[in-house]
């Protein structure tokens, strides 16, 4: 039995449960998080210190795990089949792109959004500076001209012909920077890319699901 523990809205949750469903996995999903139960229960500490979501639950493997990059690739290595065409390949040199596209979004991507996120979507009041905003939509923007290089040489998905983790990581990254309300550079390679996904498995629920 997997449980994951994180409320369906959370981005990181959905990466998580997006990937189960292309692997076909059955899961339990429990609400943590803001307005639902809180983090900071002791409950929660003990499987997460960092009293984030999501938190997996594998009890078929006596295993907890957190941080959601690191929760979907153990799922798909776990659950797939390791051939070329899997959600995380097997071949280092495969697998190694793809983790670097998930570590890419994790790291570069997410620092580059954070602040005009929550400013324009969260309307967080210690991200208030004009200037800073403007600094951070320009980053992403630059940053998903990145990805749309990277989408224009392969002519398919994210490393390739066909779809991995970072797909799933990054679609969720690029619904959000579409649903976002602020000035957007046009980069038909993405649009082209989500159309893609659009046919996969999960898409329809947990990214294109109009929640940022």
């Amino acid at each position: 039995m997997l449980r994951i523990l994180g409320k369906a809205t959370s981005i990181n949750v959905r990466k998580v449960l997006w990937t189960c469903r292309e692997l076909g996995l059955a899961f339990e999903r429990e609400d943590w998080g803001s307005g639902f139960r809180p983090t900071q229960e002791p409950a929660f500490l003990a499987l997460n210190p960092n009293a984030m979501v999501p938190v997996l639950v594998d009890e078929d493997a006596d295993l907890v795990l957190w941080e959601s990059n690191a929760i979907c690739r153990y799922l798909a290595a776990r659950h797939d089949t390791g051939a070329p065409d899997s959600l995380l390949p097997a071949a280092p040199a495969a697998r190694a792109r793809v983790e670097q596209w998930m570590d890419w979004q994790a790291t570069e991507l997410n620092n580059a959004w954070r602040y005009a996120f929550m400013a324009l979507v969260r309307a967080s009041a210690a991200h208030a500076d004009a200037a800073l905003v403007a600094q951070s939509v320009a980053l992403w923007n630059r940053h998903m001209g990145i990805l749309a290089r990277q989408l224009a040489h392969t002519g398919a998905f994210v490393t390739g012909a066909t779809v991995t983790l970072a797909d799933i990581v990054l679609g969720l990254s690029a619904n959000r920077w579409l649903m976002t309300p602020m000035a957007r550079d046009a980069y038909p390679e993405i649009d082209a890319w989500l159309a893609r996904l659009a046919e996969r498995p999960g898409f329809g629920e947990f990214c294109r699901n109009g929640v940022p």
